[in-house]
Order: C-alpha cells, then structure tokens, then sequence
C-alpha cells in the first residue's frame, strides 16, 4: 500500500460505513515493514471510539472489508501460501492436488486472467486464436464512449491482476486504485506493481502447466496501488472519485442493485462508469431474485437483462431506478474469451454501458 493513496483517498471504517452508514476515518496505526515507498505489513485502524476496527495489511495490499474475519478465513491459503516455489515443486504440489482442489482451481483462474492481462507482452507467447487482451479491447471500447477521463482519483472495480489499472495510468496523470476480493489477483497484480515483472503458471493441457515470467514497464505505474474491497460496501466517502470501471462484474456480486447503488455514492457529480457484463448469471454467485434479468421470461422485458440494466440507469423507467446514475451510453456484442488452455476457450458477447452520476 503506498501511503500517497491511503492519504488523498482517506478510506472510511468498512464496519461504521455498513452499520451506521458513518464516515469514520482510517488511520494508519503501525507499519511494521515497508520497502521502496510499498507498506507491506502494518495495520490500519478505526479512529470512533465505540467501534476500533482493525484491518491487517498484507504483502502490500490493505485489507478493508466489514467481516474480516470471514474474509481472511475464505482466503486464508491464498494469504498464507508461499509464493517462492520453483517451477519443479509447483508442478509436482499440482500433481499431488489435482485439479479439483483449491491449489488447482486458483492456478486454472490465475493462467486464465493473467493470460489475458498481459499474454501481449510475454515475448515467447504463441497463441494468436484467441488473442490475449480482451479486457484491455474492452476498456478501450468504454473509453472511447465515455470521452476524455476526467480528472481526479479513479477506481479500477474487479481489477483482477491489475493490467486495467495500469492502463489507466497511461491515459491519467491521476491517482488509480484497483480493487478486488480475490487476494490471488491481488498478489499478482501488487507484485506486477512492485517488481516490474510478471510471474504466473500458464495452463497447457490437464494439470500441465509452464512457468511464464517477464519484465514489465508501465507507464505512470506510480499512481497505481491495489487494495482488497467490497465493491459493494466501498469504504470511501460519498464522491471520492471522478471515474470508475467495473468490468465483468455485475453478474459477479450478490446484490447487484446495492453494487450499483454503492458505485454512484462514491462518484462525483458528472462522474463516469463504465461496466460491461455477460450477464453469465449463477445462483452460486448471485440468488436468483437479485439476477437483473435472466429469468421470468413473462415479465415485460422477456428476461433480458440488458433491459433490466437500462431501465435501472433511466430515471423513472423501473420501480428501483437509481437516482444516482443515469445512462450515457451503450454498446452491445463486444467480444471477450477466457483461455482455459491451449485447446479450450470461453466465449463470451458483453453489453457494455457508460452511466453519468447525478447530484444528491
């Protein structure tokens, strides 16, 4: 965590912006290490006296999530796992796992994402069907419907391994924060940050996978930092930030409505959001009456989600339309593969959307 980030962005308690809906104020509390401006082990804390929320940084990245407890006990392997393994033993750990274990799932999702963030500047990579950078194609087509970015800090929603947030950085002299859940992601993308490299296992077939790991240079990367969130509950004060992007995770969160909700609280008045989405809806991820779309094909929208979505963003067009936001612009059909490996992709067509805040 750099602290520039921690001081302009002034982060809230994720515990009193949940439960009482109060802006209190993050503090640093300790740093137990830091190296080269990162603050990889400290710990932040809550400054109301009737709540004292702590919340642990871990290899650089501030975790501020409401139920901590809960979080660190869902990724603690991810937190915990040594990550200095040579390609031998890493192959051999996944031989012993297998592919259906927690070690093998998180190798599978991490070659598949880190593939497509940065598969265009690995020199040895090969694979021109599909073309790695899906997510890179997309943010360029949001941008390009959006306009100018404007200026002051911009978030980065579900930044994955982190390649958007450095791309936002090119095109911005403003600060970038990148937020996820997923402390995987996080680590990559943190240590992409702090190391200038990437390092990542790329699946091949089965449980074979091949050691990748290359030098990489953004520019404005010193603007960029990586915090783990919920994208539903931002611990940020109402209209922090002038810009957002929120890739591929609409059909990702458990009450997309609040996620929506929660995004226009912390833009500013004629702030942008750019989201695209599948609407590859699971049950696992989102229950079924909080889906925007994509069931009761007797409604009057027929169960499109699209639909749905822009009747949200429409004031006056749906019982739940959002005060907050209102539609800018769209595009549909925007295509987006998922390497699996060197013999399966996913496909998928995305609708994107631009959204503009609007004053309280």
């Amino acid at each position: 965590m750099k602290r520039r980030h921690f001081e302009t962005l002034r982060p809230v308690c994720p515990v009193c912006r949940s439960s009482r809906r109060a802006d209190s104020p993050l503090t640093l509390f300790k740093v137990s290490r830091e190296e080269n401006g990162h603050i990889l082990e400290g710990v932040i804390h809550c400054s109301h006296a009737q709540c004292q929320h702590e919340y642990p940084i871990i290899d650089g990245i501030p975790i501020l999530v409401a139920n901590l407890r809960q979080y660190v006990a869902d990724n603690l392997q991810a937190i915990t796992q040594q990550r200095d393994h040579g390609a031998l033993v890493e192959s051999m750990l996944g031989d012993c796992c297998g592919p259906d274990s927690l070690f093998g799932q998180t190798r599978q999702y991490l070659s598949s994402y880190t593939w497509d963030h940065y598969g265009d500047l690995d020199p040895v990579e090969t694979c021109t069907d599909p073309l790695p950078g899906s997510m890179l194609r997309t943010l360029e087509a949001g941008i390009e419907a959006t306009g100018l970015l404007p200026e002051g800090p911009l978030l980065d929603v579900g930044c994955s391994v982190g390649r958007g947030s450095f791309a936002l950085a090119g095109r911005s002299r403003s600060l970038i924060l990148g937020i996820d859940l997923n402390f995987s992601m996080l680590r990559v993308a943190a240590q992409v940050l702090r190391e200038g490299k990437v390092r990542y296992a790329r699946r091949r077939v089965g449980i074979v996978y091949d050691r990748r790991e290359f030098p990489v240079d953004f520019p404005g990367a010193d603007n960029v930092d990586f915090w783990a969130c919920d994208a539903s509950a931002l611990p940020f004060p109402a209209g922090s930030f002038s810009f957002a992007t929120a890739l591929n995770v609409l059909d990702c969160v458990p009450m997309p409505h609040e996620f929506l909700s929660s995004l226009g609280r912390i833009l500013k008045p004629s702030g942008k959001l750019l989201l695209s989405c599948p609407y590859d809806w699971a049950s696992s991820a989102t229950p079924v009456e909080a889906w925007l779309g994509g069931h009761s094909q007797r409604t009057t929208t027929a169960g499109a989600s699209e639909a749905v979505l822009r009747a949200l963003l429409t004031p006056g067009a749906h019982p739940n339309s959002l005060s907050s936001l209102k539609l800018h612009a769209e595009r549909d059909d925007l295509p987006w593969h998922v390497r699996l490996h060197d013999r399966s992709t996913m496909s998928y067509r995305l609708h994107l959307t631009v959204a503009t805040a609007q004053p309280a």
